[in-house]
C-alpha cells in the first residue's frame, strides 16, 4: 500500500517495497541524464513465471487499438504511448512527451489499481532499451511490445528474465527477439 504525507509543501510518499541504496550513474540517454540504478547487465531482476500465449493476429490487433489512441502522437508527433492489456483489449493507456514517463504512468496506475502483470503485455511506441525491460522485468510484465528496435542489451535482458520482446511491429509483420513460445501463429 502506498503511503502518502502532506507536509506543508512538501509530499512524502512511503513505497511498501525496500528500495537499494542508488548511485547515482551518468548515461547517455535521451537527454543525457542521470540515472539512479547501477549497471543493467548486472542488476538481478526477477525472472518472470508466466503462461501466456498469444497469437500473432491479436499482437496486430492490440497495436492497431493502441495506434487509434494516441492522439497526442497524431497531433505533436512528439510524445510517447504506453499501454498495458491483456488478449482481449487496453486496460489501461498514458502518453506522454517521455517513453519513460509513460511507461511509469502505466506500471503505475498498475500498481496503484492492483491489477496483476500475469498474462499482460506492455505496448510502447518507443525504442525498447535495457531500462525500459529492467522496468518490465521489475513488474513481472511478460510481453512487450513496440514497433521500434531493441538494443542488444534489453534483448540480453529479456532473455535473461524471460520477457518475450517484440520489435518492430508495422502492418501484419514483426521480428521476435527472445522467448518466442510466447507467440503463436494465426
Amino acid at each position: 500500500r502506498l503511503e502518502i504525507f502532506y507536509k506543508d509543501e512538501e509530499i512524502e510518499a512511503h513505497l511498501p517495497v525496500d528500495m537499494p541504496e542508488a548511485v547515482p550513474t551518468f548515461t547517455s540517454g535521451c537527454a543525457k541524464g542521470i540515472t539512479f540504478a547501477g549497471d543493467p547487465l548486472l542488476e538481478e531482476y526477477p525472472v518472470i513465471q508466466d503462461d501466456l500465449k498469444i497469437k500473432t493476429e491479436t499482437v496486430f490487433g492490440l497495436y492497431s487499438e493502441f495506434q487509434k489512441q494516441s492522439h497526442l502522437y497524431r497531433t505533436t508527433g512528439g510524445a510517447h504511448s504506453a499501454a498495458i492489456c491483456d488478449e482481449r483489449g487496453i486496460i489501461a493507456f498514458a502518453e506522454d512527451i517521455g517513453r519513460h514517463n509513460a511507461v511509469d504512468k502505466i506500471i503505475g496506475y498498475c500498481f496503484l489499481e492492483n491489477v496483476p502483470m500475469n498474462g499482460k503485455i506492455l505496448l510502447l511506441s518507443g525504442r525498447l532499451s535495457s531500462e525500459i525491460v529492467g522496468k518490465a522485468a521489475r513488474a513481472k510484465v511478460p510481453v512487450l511490445v513496440s514497433r521500434t528496435a531493441p538494443t542488444t542489451m534489453a534483448i540480453d535482458i529479456a532473455r535473461r528474465v524471460n520477457i518475450t520482446l517484440i520489435g518492430f511491429l508495422r502492418g501484419h509483420r514483426l521480428n521476435v527477439y527472445s522467448h518466442p513460445e510466447r507467440i503463436m501463429g494465426s
